[in-house]
């Protein structure tokens, strides 16, 4: 038998924040991970709340909470109330400076940043090197200078300069052609984000970028160039800063993402570091429960050995990460068998229109407003939910993920704290 103060099942952005709030603290706690999360696919930002459900635009996330209650009184954010939304955002802030991960922005007032194709969209916060804006319609800059790598094809300069011309900043593109990129060129399947960033986690090919971006970039204000740098050595950017003189920032690219990457191996060691145990490729295959309380759970890689814990906390995600699982004719939580808010008519759960809201993305586990989880409509006295498997909030069309997974995920950990 492994006994745990806590077991978490999802080793994502929740997860780990979860565990390393709860460690902080001094709790024994393991993260039980199937693999890959939704980080590895991040813009660099964070989003807190950009739409409320009926498509208003939100500038200020922290005053929009009134009417997010009126509109949908479900929503995460409204269970844990003004108050605790507000300490909850600037704790999450401050937790994620404390792991490396540096960000700009407030749960006061959103800022903009741009898409890789070239939209401009509203955020909570955005890490440091990468380009954002207060003003949606413009830069507070004259020119940049805009550099992709030859051959690399998840990044889309022309629409990037295209964008920044109506914005009214001169922009004017470069190439940037190494011999060490070219050599991965070769099979393009190898010429992603990852595989550059670690190219420039060398010094010797960070000199030859620096020579390039000094001569092609000495008539423009700012460089600009792609978010495939920095995957060991997050200082990248402002060491390039620094050697040319002027401000450089990247803008985002399609996945792989490198600061999403960065930022999760960033949280995972911050959680081990703690002394937090992380079991990575395993999944939850069979759980014992008893008197609506978890006493024990198996995984498939340790077999008959039993994971004990005093609380258990499930953030296993959406259907992106199998979290949750739609069946032709109902939508169920594959681990607990918890209570799950969704339509039982099929037809109610998507749009044929793509763009338009879709209501399966709003299904998720029920829970009390302290965000205890729900099965056969009673409180499971030991187990919390939290991030994206919750229901009652639509993550794509109100920009509310990140924020979600954060905010509930330190909401759980000091209701735990505080037993």
């Amino acid at each position: 038998m492994m006994k745990f103060d806590v077991v978490i099942i999802g080793g994502g952005l929740s997860g780990l924040t979860c565990g390393i709030r709860l460690a902080q603290e001094g709790k024994k706690c393991v993260i039980i991970s199937s693999g890959q999360s939704a980080l590895h696919f991040s813009s660099g930002s964070f989003d807190l709340l950009n739409s409320l459900p009926d498509g208003t635009r939100v500038t200020n996330p922290l005053e929009s909470l009134s009417d997010l209650s009126l509109l949908n009184p479900t929503h995460p954010y409204v269970k844990m109330g003004k108050e605790r939304f507000a300490a909850l955002a600037e704790e999450s802030k401050q937790l994620l400076e404390g792991v490396g991960i540096h960000t700009k922005g407030s749960y006061k007032k959103n800022h903009y940043r741009i898409t890789p194709l070239a939209m401009v969209k509203s955020t909570w916060l955005t890490m440091m090197d990468f380009l954002s804006t207060d003003d949606p319609k413009t830069f507070n800059c004259k020119s940049f200078a805009l550099f992709n790598f030859v051959g690399y094809l998840d990044f889309y300069p022309d629409y990037l300069s295209e964008k920044f011309e109506r914005m009214g900043v001169k922009t004017q593109k470069f190439s940037i052609d190494l011999s060490s990129v070219e050599r991965m060129r070769r099979n393009p399947s190898e010429l992603r984000s990852t595989n550059i960033a670690r190219l420039f986690d060398e010094e010797e090919a960070r000199k030859n970028l620096i020579r390039i971006l000094e001569e092609k970039a000495a008539d423009y204000e700012v460089v600009l160039l792609p978010a495939c740098l920095g995957l060991e050595n997050a200082n990248v950017i402002s060491e390039l800063s620094k050697a040319i003189g002027k401000p450089v920032y990247v803008v985002a690219t399609f996945p792989p993402s490198v600061a999403g990457i960065r930022a999760q191996y960033l949280l995972k060691q911050k959680f081990m570091r703690l002394g937090g145990m992380y079991m990575l490729g395993d999944t939850v295959n069979r759980v014992d429960m008893k008197e609506n309380s978890i006493n024990k759970i198996f995984t498939v890689n340790h077999g008959d050995i039993p994971i004990v814990g005093d609380d258990y906390i499930l953030c296993s995600g959406s259907f992106f990460s199998q979290g949750l699982v739609a069946l032709p004719d109902k939508v169920i939580d594959p681990i607990f068998g918890l209570d799950i808010d969704y339509s039982p008519n099929r037809q109610d759960w998507y749009t044929a229109n793509v763009y338009d809201k879709q209501r399966y993305l709003t299904f998720g586990v029920e829970t009390n407003n302290d965000f205890l989880a729900i099965k056969d409509k009673k409180i499971v006295r030991n187990l919390h939910a939290c991030g994206a498997i919750l229901g009652g909030f639509d993550a794509l069309k109100e920009g509310c993920g990140s924020g979600v997974s954060l905010l509930t995920a330190l909401y759980v950990a000091e209701e735990i704290l505080r037993k």
